[in-house]
């Protein structure tokens, strides 16, 4: 994939936007200092801890030790497990959907939108297959129904971003349908993904080629209709 632009563009510290939690999720925001350096303390911990042994076996305790925290520090932030892992999705889900909302912006025509489109999947295969974490939380989604719901939000939210950038390309009988069709590329996108990163690299390099072809087709569609 000579192609790959830096994948780098998910991880950009920046101000992301704010979405509110679930109920299930952080039990109390840090405001102090001394409480975020707590929180994210606890919060690294928890990644390090997953990519050493997968996100199944890693217990709160092993989290607070790590952290070097007492135990009650965890679950003054976290009320369980799911919600740790909760938030590190959303984190994830974040720093994505920003270097989504800076990479539109190179959209100027067809053949920009197309090259972003192949950019932009080769970038997110690459993140996942260098971050184990969100590679572990990825994949244990569909068994959750939470984050089941999550996801799909997400997906709606970085459909809308690019359906923005693509709809002065599109005449507007076809706007109802590229729309759909972003939000469906940005569910299947995940789903591509993460079969591409259970598969040996070969075969997994093949599935993202293949996908990227039939998004640049049926996108292709909705611009030239």
């Amino acid at each position: 994939m000579n192609n790959l632009i830096n994948p780098h563009i998910f991880r950009r510290k920046q101000k992301l936007e704010t979405r509110p939690m679930t109920d299930s999720a952080l039990r109390k925001k840090p405001a102090q200092a001394r409480s975020r350096a707590r929180y994210e303390a606890i919060l690294a911990a928890a990644k390090a801890l997953i990519a050493e042994k997968g996100s199944d076996t890693v217990k709160m305790s092993e989290v607070a030790e790590r952290a070097g925290v007492p135990i009650g520090s965890v679950y003054q932030f976290f009320p369980d497990k799911g919600a740790i892992i909760q938030t590190l999705a959303e984190d994830y889900m974040e720093q994505v959907r920003a270097g989504l909302r800076e990479e539109v912006k190179s959209i100027t025509d067809k053949e920009s939108a197309g090259a972003l489109i192949a950019r932009l999947m080769d970038s997110y295969y690459a993140f996942f297959l260098m971050e184990p974490v969100a590679r572990d939380i990825w994949c244990g989604t569909q068994a959750d129904k939470r984050m089941q719901d999550i996801d799909i939000e997400d997906s709606r939210l970085n459909g809308e971003i690019f359906f923005a950038a693509l709809k002065p390309l599109a005449p507007r009988a076809a706007w109802k349908s590229l729309k759909t069709d972003c939000f469906l590329m940005m569910q299947l996108t995940g789903a591509a993904v993460r079969l591409a990163v259970a598969l040996d690299r070969k075969e997994g390099d093949r599935i993202i080629d293949a996908y990227k072809g039939m998004l640049l087709s049926k996108l292709m569609q909705n611009l030239e209709s």
